[in-house]
């Protein structure tokens, strides 16, 4: 009978043993970020922490790129049938990730909580012919710093509500002998430009599309790069803004050297608030301003959402891991870089506290952004815009000429 009960008991503990690495098997998540703008890379990592910890049969492996690499990167890993389960993507992406199965639908998995709570104009980040492909993350667009103390030396009472105002403020601080260069721009040939540009686009009340067909070549498409050259030529703006992206942009800001920038949400605390910027306390920030007759404010959709590639094998695991991230709680902790998605987090005072001008902007600027075009093509467009703007910025070809160019060459 001992000898029974023994081995039954060894047998049973056999089949533990085997069982038991299975049963706890860790699964691995792979996720690519970006390590430009809105959450800096010690936020990401500290976020999935907070996830591993409260999942501990879960590990997140953590990739960082430039931002001009995330779109290729996210392609090439589907084309070797393997990479990345979750994956951050601009909005200018779900057309083609869609069209191309790079992203898998989620539809299903979005509950009437998160329908409800998140703004209505975050869901545009992610959603393509009425589906959605993630959740909304990152909600930004651009706004219009500016160095209190130097408007206050030039003797300029408020920031400027006009493009056209901007310019003779400028011209007002350059005069004075203030500043040399007073604004600052990313127009390197990368999608930062194009961010700039659609900016102007919205402003001048212009359109990159009709029935499918390029029409920034005219109107408030053809006013926007105009204005950019002249911006440029007449010596307003940093020259080498035609080289810059966002951080050389807040870098030249919070040193002093620039009256006016151009740039996103995560600029205003680490300028305002940062221990290495030399402008900590004197940055105010407003909506990009409008134009004339045509607009009150500006703003291009710079958000960005979190979704699940089409090759992962761990689809549930991904899941969970972008409802931690995007959750109201994780968003609202780091709430000073990127604001949140959640309409209510705009009344807690944790999250307002210390960035009420800030606020104050994004209730008017969110509320106006402009979409780059929602094409499947968008990559072959941008390309082209980018080539377009940096030509007319270096003389190199009227404003017309580079846009009638970049229409003929955006694969549309």
């Amino acid at each position: 009978m001992l000898k029974s009960i023994t081995k039954t008991l060894l047998g049973a503990a056999f089949i533990m043993g085997a069982a038991a690495p299975h049963a706890f098997a860790e699964t691995t998540l792979n996720a690519l970020f970006m390590a430009q703008a809105a959450y800096s890379e010690a936020d990401v990592r500290a976020m999935t922490d907070a996830f591993t910890k409260a999942n501990p049969d879960i590990k997140v492996n953590l990739e960082f790129v430039p931002y001009e690499g995330l779109h290729d990167k996210t392609v090439l890993a589907q084309g070797s049938g393997g990479g990345y389960d979750v994956v951050l993507f601009d909005v200018i992406w779900p057309a083609e990730y869609a069209t191309n199965s790079v992203l898998v639908d989620v539809t299903s998995r979005i509950t009437e909580d998160m329908k409800k709570g998140v703004l209505p104009g975050a869901w545009t980040t992610v959603d393509y012919d009425g589906k959605s492909y993630g959740m909304p993350w990152i909600l930004d667009t651009k706004y219009l710093f500016y160095n209190k103390e130097i408007l206050e030396k030039a003797g300029i009472k408020a920031p400027p509500k006009t493009w056209a105002e901007l310019d003779e403020q400028a011209k007002a601080i350059k005069d004075k002998g203030i500043l040399a260069t007073p604004i600052a721009w990313s127009w390197s040939q990368a999608e930062a430009a194009i961010c700039d540009y659609t900016t102007l686009v919205s402003a001048y009340g212009g359109a990159f599309l009709k029935d499918g067909k390029p029409a920034f070549t005219e109107g408030g498409g053809l006013e926007a790069l105009k204005y950019m050259v002249d911006s440029y030529t007449s010596g307003v703006t940093n020259p080498n803004s035609k080289e810059f992206l966002e951080e050389d942009v807040r870098n030249v800001f919070q040193n002093g050297e620039a009256a006016f920038a151009l740039n996103w949400t995560y600029m205003y605390n680490m300028a305002n608030a940062g221990t290495d910027s030399k402008v900590a306390g004197k940055v105010g920030v407003v909506p990009a301003p409008g134009v004339e007759g045509k607009s009150e404010v500006s703003a291009v959709n710079g958000s960005m959402g979190l979704g699940i590639t089409s090759t992962s094998k761990h689809q549930d695991e991904a899941w969970k891991y972008i409802v931690h991230m995007t959750s109201q709680e994780t968003q609202n902790a780091y709430a000073k870089l990127s604001l949140p998605i959640w309409a209510s987090s705009y009344d807690d005072p944790a999250v307002t506290a210390g960035q009420e001008e800030m606020i104050a902007a994004a209730k008017l600027s969110l509320a106006a952004m402009y979409p780059r075009p929602t094409t499947p093509k968008y990559q072959e467009l941008s390309t082209a815009l980018q080539q377009a703007i940096q030509e007319a910025l270096l003389g190199q070809a009227t404003p017309e000429d580079a846009l009638k160019s970049a229409a003929e060459n955006s694969g549309l």
